[in-house]
């Protein structure tokens, strides 16, 4: 049960990373507009 637990968690770290990279990518490929 806890090994399962461990995967999940792993899977949603990998997702939130891939996420918040692309997101940062964005950021800087959008002009800056302030």
């Amino acid at each position: 049960m806890l090994e399962r637990q461990v995967r999940e968690l792993r899977l949603a770290d990998e997702i939130l990373r891939k996420a918040s990279a692309s997101f940062a990518q964005a950021e800087l490929d959008r002009p800056l507009t302030r």
